[in-house]
């Protein structure tokens, strides 16, 4: 994830003729600001990030100690990009050490909605996916069989 990125578009006209979203329009356009959006929020560091700041506001050390596998170095990407889209509030405390803490915005509480909807549709929904997956390798054994 880079920080440092070319001013994107605004691609604003993603319906099509008939009113209903265009799901390639934003797709297709590299620069289209949508695109890059979606790109930086939806990835795997963010959408833990955004969770577990829901719950509470979290140091650094407690959010890499709760996000297995995530590096110090990509968790301060994330943070910084999250922060730098106005979705996550850094506060540094005037102490020694400096404490710094993260909490979502109003903004970010408002797109944690939205991922909680998604949690949800994949908790109701992961066993018909197992199956589903199951009986494609299983086609797809007997193909190559």
């Amino acid at each position: 994830m880079e920080l440092t990125a070319k001013v994107p578009s605004h691609c604003t006209d993603t319906y099509g003729d008939d009113g209903d979203p265009d799901p390639f329009q934003w797709d297709t356009r590299e620069d289209c600001e949508v695109r890059q959006i979606l790109d930086r929020v939806a990835d795997k560091w963010s959408l833990l990030v955004i969770a577990l700041l829901d719950r509470r506001v979290m140091r650094f050390t407690e959010l890499k100690r709760e996000i297995d596998g995530v590096s110090q170095r990509m968790l301060t990407v994330t943070l910084r990009q999250l922060e730098r889209d106005g979705l996550v509030k850094r506060t540094v405390h005037p102490v020694v050490p400096p404490r710094v803490e993260y909490e979502l915005t109003p903004l970010g509480g408002t797109l944690h909605t939205t991922i909680r909807s998604l949690v949800t549709w994949t908790e109701q929904h992961q066993n018909e996916i197992a199956a589903a997956s199951e009986e494609y390798d299983a086609r797809e054994a007997t193909t190559a069989a």
